[in-house]
């Protein structure tokens, strides 16, 4: 074999003595630590020792080196801007905190600060918070590069740690004040004036916030933050800024002091929720003491013109809500107190300057101010202000009544806003009468004042005509004696409303101390608890004795000659549990809640979120409970806010089957116990309330199914189950008693109730316009066909044959002669709030508001739901005239959202439908009253028409979502082409000078 095997090359190699294979190996030589040891000499050296990766005691050294510079007992102080600090820093947020920031954690005690302080101290400064930040950056940025193994990485844990320090770092009140203290001592000010703006932008630009929130949002992804972090949400921030600026504010300041903080809260409002910053002003500035209040005078004098009217505005806001919206507004003469304090708060905001004084003035007379929507008081504590200025008090009165006046604002201003400002001319004109009466005797007979109530008599809308005899009654009441003061001898003058309006010229508000607000910031409230349910001591169940045996033996013989009372119904089989059938016993759960009797169970149970079953049973139970509680005593008034608000917020935390369903059922249950509060609360909640679009969706089809709900157009299947059977007859005594009839839609069976879908809303628009389409279509169809002589029957007469034959085997019931009171508390509560605090909402100077409301999903839900609201009000309704104008007028301000979204453009023509539905037997008055509305509403519905292209009919027959645009489009511009050509000669006054 060895001849097999060839070599083919050789190579000698010499013997070393540095084979490393035959050597035997020894033990590993430790290298000398390259550690510097830190003596604390200067800050060269502090750096050195940084970066040779000190021990946790080198660390601690140099952390205290550099706390003791910041005291001042040595010159290097690291939070001073230069460019060894710098270094410094960035060593200690990229290569100190990745490594030590979880033992410098375990090493503070709750008892102190610990070793954490001395890191915190060190990066407290202006080039430390820019580092965090721009290391924040650069860690989120490797994280997004790839996201998949993210979890496998250590970048979630820079990520965590860097949020942890920075929200220790930003956790005081007094941070910012302290941060600019360090600026403000260097020696050379231009270097201050440079590192000013670098200041303000660094906390009122939103990067902290929004790198924060992005940090969080990625640490989430990787499963690894198990705490909020506060920085993250916007409104936490300023909260926290506020409180700072408070604080620095409050601890005494120069001038150039209060205009750095005026100038930061500018752009701190900017950020956001600019309520929370304003808020924090108020309650723990001006409503502290006096020097505070002077304080705050000082600072808002700092403020630009377009600000200081923005906070005004704001605190209006805010009084409103918080103090004034929830006294009593049925007598005049109540509640001076509170009202009295809230003038004193916008006396101490106006103060003696004249362009506050007239952003006031502009507030109560301009045609989106006067506080829309809101009590009364807010509009008495803001004319308060002006009870000793003749001057202001006759400005406001003489705007009031020329705008009063205007035909324009008659026709178009919201029926809300109007109302706030005959309110405001009520109390300007008494508190004029008793400043100058003359004045108000020579106003009384100047030709605004003649046109005004004139304009107002000759109005068609009901409203306008009420608010101007009111006006003119009040007026004249004090300016004339008794027996020749104006009395116009109207029923309408007699109510209960018209004497309130009538006796606010008599309101003499005066501006107070704020020490009742005080009071009430000092001493809250404390949140009332919901009480346990009370339950029935039952006595314990022992062994009873057993019934002595006695000699005789009793047996059963049943009868079988007369049989059992029909009236005797057995019990029924307990339900099964589909616990029970778990094989291990230890996992049975017997400790199950009970369904909830009472509303503050419920309310108790809702606020439980962590419990599975009571948040199944409140859900399930809360529509029957509500409405059973209605109309017995005051449960449901008097937690109906509270009850509301947690079902607007609700959240389905458990994957609740028909969670939306049950939670808007219970939201309409609300709704319908007491429609004429809890239908503006719902509508002001939808502008005013901070949540999402899908919650602020569900306000909307609430408003829109109740409405039609409270008006006879559908029924629940709550409503049957929710009445008391205990006080019923037996069935065979009642039906002597009681009588059906099967004309009546709210007392039909309960086996012909279905729950409303989600989507009710969209289903009836869709019913609506088939119904109103119907006939245009068979008019259509028999222009096709011929003349109607040569037919036997024509599509409109089958159509008219087949509604009479549906309705001809009703037995209608006996008409009364009754008051429609539901188509006015419809057009009171549910419309006309929705339609005036759109139209403030768009005037307001809040972009995210705007934002919002433009939304195409809310704007065509928005306007869907007006428009149902509309048809359900019906054309008896006497607000008609008004609802027509407001609507008709919004549609034709929305019609610029319309270009490139078919959904707002159907939620349009749908408006316009409904409009001229209820409408369609007064079309003549509605060409008079709305003629330029008309031909513009002509012209933009025949170029949708023109413009949109009808869709492919399917195999169904049915198109799509452009068909049936176009459909509606065709169905609204005949309507309204007939309705033009027939009234030419009525809109030719109109029609000259349209282009």
């Amino acid at each position: 074999m060895e001849e097999l095997l060839t070599p083919v090359s050789q190579t000698y190699r010499k013997p070393t003595n540095n084979d490393g294979i035959l050597e035997i190996s020894k033990p590993v030589k430790t290298i000398a630590s390259a550690e510097i040891n830190f003596r604390g000499s200067s800050p060269d050296e502090a750096l050195e020792a940084l970066k040779s990766q000190p021990s946790y005691d080198s660390l601690i050294s140099i952390l205290k080196y550099f706390k003791k510079g910041i005291d001042g007992n040595h010159a290097f102080n690291i939070r001073n801007p230069s460019p060894q600090a710098a270094q410094i820093i960035h060593i200690l947020v990229t290569e100190i905190v990745p490594n030590y920031w979880t033992v410098l954690k375990d090493a503070s005690t709750e008892q102190s600060k610990g070793d954490v302080h001395l890191l915190i101290s060190s990066l407290q400064s202006i080039t430390g918070i820019n580092a965090m930040l721009a290391f924040l950056r650069a860690l989120l940025k490797e994280a997004k590069s790839d996201l998949k193994s993210l979890k496998d990485s250590y970048t979630h844990f820079g990520l965590i740690h860097m949020l942890e320090l920075l929200s220790k770092i930003l956790q005081s009140d007094d941070d910012i004040k302290h941060i600019w203290d360090s600026i403000s001592s260097l020696p050379n000010q231009v270097h201050v004036r440079s590192m000013r703006q670098e200041f303000v932008s660094l906390f009122t630009s939103g990067k902290v916030v929004s790198l924060s929130a992005e940090a969080e949002d990625v640490c989430r992804q990787a499963g690894q933050l198990k705490n909020d972090i506060w920085l993250s949400n916007t409104k936490s921030y300023i909260d926290w800024v506020a409180r700072n600026i408070v604080r620095w504010v409050r601890s005494g300041v120069n001038e150039d002091d209060l205009k750095l903080c005026a100038e930061m809260s500018t752009r701190a409002m900017r950020l956001g929720n600019p309520e929370i910053f304003v808020n924090k002003l108020i309650t723990d500035l001006l409503l502290q003491d006096v020097d505070n209040q002077t304080l705050f005078e000082r600072l808002l004098g700092f403020f630009q013109p377009l600000e200081q009217r923005k906070i005004l505005s704001l605190i209006l806001k805010l009084l409103a809500d918080k103090y004034l919206n929830i006294i009593d507004d049925s007598d005049a003469t109540k509640d001076t107190a509170v009202i009295s304090a809230a003038s004193g708060v916008l006396k101490a905001v106006v103060g003696n300057d004249e362009a506050r004084k007239n952003n006031l003035i502009n507030w109560l007379t301009s045609g989106s101010g006067a506080g829309i929507g809101e009590g009364c008081g807010i509009r008495r504590a803001a004319v308060a202000v002006f009870s000793d200025d003749r001057e202001s008090m006759v400005a406001i009165l003489e705007k009031c009544l020329s705008q009063f006046g205007d035909k324009l604002y008659i026709k178009h201003a919201p029926l809300l806003q109007q109302d706030a400002h005959a309110q405001v001319l009520l109390l300007s004109a008494g508190y004029v009468h008793r400043l100058a009466p003359i004045k108000l005797t020579m106003l009384s007979r100047s030709s605004s004042y003649l046109n005004a109530i004139s304009n107002r008599i000759s109005a068609s809308q009901n409203r306008a005509r009420f608010l101007g005899m009111v006006v003119g009654e009040a007026l004249s009441g004090l300016v004339h004696g008794k027996e020749t003061k104006l009395d116009f001898k109207m029923d309408e003058m007699d109510t209960e409303e018209a004497r309130w309006y009538k006796s606010l010229v008599q309101v003499s508000d005066k501006v107070g101390p704020l020490d009742l607000l005080r009071e009430s910031i000092a001493s809250p409230k404390p949140a009332s608890k919901p009480k346990p349910a009370r339950t029935p001591a039952t006595p314990s169940q022992g062994p009873g004795k057993q019934p002595a045996q006695s000699g005789f033996i009793i047996e059963e013989i049943e009868d079988d000659d007369e049989g059992e009372d029909p009236d005797l119904v057995p019990y029924a089989k307990p339900d099964s549990d589909a616990e029970d059938s778990d094989d291990d016993p230890t996992l049975i759960n017997r400790d199950k809640p009970k369904a909830p009797v009472y509303i503050r169970d419920l309310i108790s149970y809702f606020r439980d979120t962590e419990n599975y079953d009571k948040q199944k049973l409140a859900l399930t139970t809360a529509p029957t409970l509500i409405r059973r509680k209605a109309n017995y005593g005051t449960e449901v008034s008097s937690h109906a806010d509270e009850l509301a608000t947690l079902l607007v917020g609700l959240q389905d935390k458990y994957e609740l089957e028909n969670f939306d369903e049950l939670r808007q059922q219970g939201m309409i249950a609300i709704v319908v116990a007491q429609p004429k509060k809890m239908g503006q609360w719902f509508a002001k909640t939808f502008f005013d309330g901070d949540y999402s679009l899908s919650q602020r969706a569900s306000i909307l089809i609430v408003l829109g199914l109740s409405g039609r709900e409270i008006a006879g157009f559908e029924t629940s299947k709550y409503t049957s189950a929710a009445k008391f059977p205990s006080k019923m007859l037996p069935s065979k005594v009642e039906k002597h008693y009681t009588t059906t009839s099967p004309s009546n839609r709210l007392e039909s069976s309960a086996t012909n109730l279905k729950a409303l879908p989600s989507n009710a809303l969209d289903n009836l628009a869709q019913t609506l316009s088939r119904t109103f389409l119907a006939p245009l279509a068979a008019e259509a169809a028999d222009a096709e066909t011929g003349p109607d002589a040569l037919k036997l029957s024509s599509f409109t007469s089958r159509l008219n044959s087949q509604s009479s034959n549906s309705t001809r085997g009703i037995t209608r019931p006996r008409m009364r002669a009754i008051p429609n009171t539901t188509a006015s508390l419809i057009a009171s509560s549910f419309f006309f709030p929705l339609t005036s605090r759109f139209q403030a909402a768009m005037h307001s100077a809040s972009a995210t508001t705007r934002g919002i409301l433009f939304q195409p999903y809310l704007l065509t839900l928005y306007l869907k739901t007006l428009a149902l609201l509309l048809h359900a009000a019906g054309p008896s309704t006497l607000a008609l005239p008004q609802m027509t104008a407001e609507f008709w007028d919004l549609l034709l301000g929305v019609r610029g959202q319309c270009a490139g979204d078919l959904g707002v453009t159907q939620a349009v023509l749908f408006g316009l439908m409904a409009l001229l539905d209820v409408n369609e037997g007064d079309m003549r008055g509605l060409c008079e009253r709305h003629g330029r509305e008309a031909v513009e509403s002509v012209e933009w519905v025949g170029a949708v028409f023109s413009n949109t292209r009808g869709g492919d009919v399917g195999v169904a027959g049915e198109g799509g979502e452009e068909n049936e645009v176009k459909m509606l489009a065709a169905g609204v511009l005949i309507r309204l082409r007939e309705a033009v050509d027939k009234y030419q000669a009525v809109l030719m006054g109109d029609l000259i000078g349209f282009t």
